[in-house]
């Protein structure tokens, strides 16, 4: 069984006007997105800025109330739970944050820090609570004596470790990764996407490894979900979807990564024409139709979303 499964999750943001603040209509930023997560595997979701990935990740933990899907936990439902069963499971989903210093207090030292998520749920003693602490800054690649220090007399690779640290204190099954490496220099990232995975062998962590690094994502991911406009449009593990891909965003998309030898790459670059729409009135069918190179009228019609291969999901009317 999965550790973690999203059904046609939906999150719509309603849009008010006038003095009576009446809905006139919605920011459709998820819009019908599915996948599972094993324990122990990295899903690597990736896309274009305003896709909606954050959204899917903040959805699933409930920080934003979904508008409609489920999201099952081994198999429970926790749309369905009432406060303090939720309460208990979230010792179990737990999220590092993109900005490493506007996601930590500035009034707590790192100590407090990392032990308040033990505090909120009483899972230790005072005694025991402040020898995890000290295993965690270990284990994450911090000193136990920097333990009274606050977050701004660290760098951003130490904060995002804090970070880290605090998400690990409760034990996590899944923890969900926003944007977590992209505000670090590119030195600094390879080190905490090396943390992570280390965490991951040694924890049998699963990870829901937001991004729009693709290099990044092809490091640390064991599968690839590509986002369009809230959308899932393609989803494999990935190197075949690095190696072989279908839907012609996943192409677009690909033909953009930056290459160390320009003069070596024999594919052209694919410049997709228009500009992204509103996801507010989107297109009918696939959304990626009046962009796409090789759109057909039946592309206006809503597109299948199935497994072509093993384990390979696509939207797309061009595979049969």
């Amino acid at each position: 069984m999965p550790v973690l499964e999203v059904e046609n999750l939906q999150k719509y943001f309603p849009i008010k006007k006038g003095f009576f603040q009446k809905t006139i209509n919605h920011v459709k930023a998820v819009d019908g997105v599915s996948f599972h997560l094993n324990a122990g595997e990295t899903l690597g979701l990736v896309g274009e800025s305003g896709c909606g990935k954050t959204t899917v990740g903040r959805s699933i933990l409930r920080l934003t109330e979904p508008t409609a899907g489920k999201v099952l936990y081994k198999g429970r439902d926790l749309g369905q739970m009432d406060r303090e069963t939720l309460r208990k499971t979230r010792t179990s989903l737990q999220i590092i944050f993109q900005d490493p210093f506007s996601s930590l207090n500035p009034r707590m030292n790192v100590g407090e820090i990392i032990a308040e998520p033990m505090k909120n749920f009483q899972i230790l003693s005072k005694t025991e609570t402040r020898r995890k602490v000290e295993d965690l800054m270990t284990r994450v690649g911090l000193r136990p004596s920097q333990m009274r220090r606050y977050p701004h007399e660290f760098s951003g690779g130490q904060r995002q470790r804090i970070g880290i640290a605090r998400a690990l204190a409760v034990d996590p099954d899944v923890i969900i990764c926003d944007e977590a490496v992209s505000a670090l220099d590119v030195s600094i990232q390879a080190q905490i996407i090396n943390l992570l995975k280390d965490l991951q062998k040694e924890l049998n962590l699963a990870y829901l490894f937001i991004a729009h690094d693709l290099s990044v994502v092809e490091y640390i991911s064991h599968r690839v979900a590509v986002m369009y406009l809230g959308r899932i449009v393609e989803l494999a593990p990935d190197q075949e979807l690095y190696k072989n891909p279908l839907h012609p965003y996943t192409k677009a998309l690909l033909s953009a990564v930056p290459i160390p030898d320009p003069l070596a790459n024999t594919e052209e670059s694919i410049i997709l024409s228009g500009d992204v729409p509103s996801p507010v009135n989107p297109p009918k069918g696939c959304t990626f139709h009046p962009r796409c190179p090789m759109a057909m009228d039946k592309c206006q019609t809503q597109p299948l979303y199935r497994q072509i291969q093993p384990d390979h999901w696509i939207a797309c009317h061009l595979y049969p």
